[in-house]
């Protein structure tokens, strides 16, 4: 257990290999995409990830562009995704490969010193509540990305269900979702009963391009997107988005500014594709609805 921990936040995630309409292996999870919005953030901010060593090369940019940020620790096998966009920009996605389950021993390795720890579940099964409970005994406050709620563990095309199991929210400090997740642990309409049903204190869910609803201890706030960029490639908009707010309220920052920033460095990074015409557009070279 850390001495003292220091204001920050630490991500930890599996790392995920991504074939976006059959092009080559591309890096995915939240590992890859978090560098840029705690980099915005500024403050104390560090990404462990794990992944099999074997593919570990795939990710040696990464480690180059945010060098210090970046820890990667080794495992059997690393998360894959087939990510196949229809002609209705509706992305289909399958699960090629399960990554591994974190638990108390991969806690002390990555051995967070931050005041807060923002979870990057690709699968429910990526932090059990036993690693949970965890992190809240060592004193961090937890945020936890909602797709770890409905993505089930199965191999093949992706399942999502609202069957997770409810110990995952006990140790909680903030939960985000997005819109089509929101849905799902909803069975319906995402609103204030919903969140106070949860019992997670702070609750951000996202709606692309029309911003996000945050639930705050029975309050309701609506904080509008920075600005709209359409027809783009949004893959790792919602893990910015998540990194941001969280390294910005570890700042101190307030929920409302915490969301107003984060849509901001979505929208930036989002625009930046757009001149670019690249960055992880897919195969066919469509581009794609701005979401979060």
């Amino acid at each position: 257990m850390p001495n003292e921990l220091i204001p920050g936040v630490t991500v930890l995630g599996n790392l995920a290999i991504d074939i976006i309409n059959g092009a080559p292996r591309s890096p995915g999870g939240c590992a890859s995409f978090a560098g840029v919005a705690l980099e915005a953030a500024g403050g104390v901010g560090r990404i462990v990830a794990m992944g099999a060593e074997a593919d570990h090369a795939l990710f040696d940019a990464l480690q180059e562009r945010f060098d210090g940020m970046v820890a990667i620790l080794p495992s059997d096998v690393t998360s894959s995704f087939r990510l196949d966009y229809d002609d209705t920009d509706h992305r289909h996605m399958a699960v090629e490969a399960i990554g591994p389950v974190w638990d108390a021993d991969d806690i002390a390795a990555a051995d967070p010193t931050t005041t807060w720890v923002h979870l990057a579940p690709l699968l429910r099964t990526d932090f059990p509540a036993e690693t949970l409970a965890v992190l809240a005994d060592r004193g961090h406050r937890v945020a936890y990305d909602g797709q770890g709620l409905v993505r089930a563990d199965s191999l093949g095309p992706l399942v999502e269900d609202r069957h997770f199991p409810r110990d995952l929210l006990t140790h909680l400090d903030v939960l985000k979702l997005a819109e089509d997740e929101a849905v799902v642990v909803a069975d319906g309409e995402f609103d204030a009963s919903t969140a106070e049903r949860l019992g997670v204190p702070e609750i951000v869910v996202t709606y692309g391009s029309e911003g996000c609803v945050i639930y705050l201890e029975g309050t309701v706030v609506r904080v509008p997107a920075a600005w709209r960029v359409m027809d783009v490639q949004t893959t790792g908009a919602g893990d910015m988005f998540t990194a941001c707010y969280v390294a910005n309220r570890a700042a101190g920052a307030d929920p409302r500014l915490a969301a107003e920033r984060a849509s901001e460095l979505v929208a930036r990074e989002l625009d930046k594709r757009v001149h670019v015409g690249t960055a992880r557009r897919p195969a066919d070279g469509r581009n794609r609805r701005s979401t979060a």
